[in-house]
């Protein structure tokens, strides 16, 4: 082929170190689109971002050229920074060093975004710890429940 053709989409979860209540709403409203500014910066495409207090979900679109890893780097130290700078608490801010990837197909997108777009009900009934581990097994992904937490 003559150009690479891709359409690589993902939904990353990760969590604040130790799972501190920190990212309170005034804080999302700019966190969020700041996240989603480094992912335009790195030719992503943010589909939606959503969380609580203490983690964050993003679905996004990366380009062939940015792995995972680049781009997850990429966010949590520029959004580190941005948040220790901004944010009006006297808190030291740290991201939980790991986080989950999954891939995710076109045709689930839509649930995904509402799945994202709805966690500060759906954490009403299930712990962050629960949820994440539910997205291990579904996705088939093998862990140790010993090394998963800071």
């Amino acid at each position: 082929m003559a150009s690479t053709l891709t359409n690589l989409l993902y939904h990353i979860v990760f969590t604040t170190r130790k799972k501190q209540d920190f990212i309170i709403p005034e804080l999302s409203m700019e966190l969020y689109p700041y996240i989603g500014g480094i992912i335009r910066e790195e030719k992503g495409k943010l589909l939606k971002i959503g969380g609580t207090l203490n983690h964050v979900h993003i679905l996004a679109k990366f380009p062939a050229s940015v792995s995972v890893s680049e781009m997850m780097r990429c966010i949590k130290g520029s959004s580190s920074k941005w948040t220790n700078e901004n944010s009006k608490s006297t808190q030291h801010f740290l991201w939980q060093r790991g986080y989950g990837a999954f891939s995710v197909s076109e045709s689930a997108v839509e649930n995904v975004i509402s799945y994202i777009g709805n966690q500060e009900e759906h954490h009403k009934k299930v712990t962050f710890e629960d949820e994440f581990l539910l997205l291990l097994q579904k996705h088939k992904i093998s862990y140790n429940e010993k090394n998963i937490w800071d």
